[in-house]
């Protein structure tokens, strides 16, 4: 003989109330304190992040600690940056500084939600050397190594 058995009863899904579509904020007393040791190595990540940098210049009396530092921040009245940097050979110059500023501009504005003053990108030089193939000398010339021998005879 077979029992009817019957199903375990469900539990009733109770409607969750929908998701809000920005997060609300609300202020929270209080303050935050933020290093510039933080603040130069977020500008560090977003300046060695840009497309055509291949570093910070830095001299040899900075790495005695005698020089001035490539990222130097200013807090004071607004936030102000200075970055010396070098540069990919070939890439032009004002299109990778135009990147490296709206990159530091974007990193401490989502870092700080403060808008961002002066920006000062200096290119203090270029990394690389162009290089030549074999036969792309320019036209008229001689490549070194195929100039005739002009000895006595």
């Amino acid at each position: 003989m077979l029992a009817h058995r019957s199903a375990p009863a469900r539990p009733s899904r109770e409607v969750e109330p929908p998701m809000p579509d920005a997060p609300t904020r609300r202020a929270v007393p209080g303050r935050a304190l933020v290093t510039r040791r933080a603040l130069v190595e977020i500008v560090r990540t977003a300046v060695l992040g840009s497309y055509g940098v291949t570093g910070l210049a830095e001299t040899f009396l900075r790495r005695v600690g005698l020089g001035r530092a490539p990222i130097r921040i200013r807090l004071d009245p607004e936030v102000a940056v200075d970055v010396r940097l070098t540069i990919a050979y070939g890439l032009p110059v004002a299109e990778v500084a135009r990147q490296v500023d709206s990159a530091i501009r974007y990193a401490l504005r989502r870092a700080l939600d403060r808008e961002i003053g002066a920006v000062t990108i200096h290119v203090e030089g270029l990394a690389g050397r162009p290089f030549t193939t074999p036969g792309s000398a320019a036209p008229g010339t001689v490549p070194a190594g195929d100039a005739p021998d002009e000895g006595p005879g």
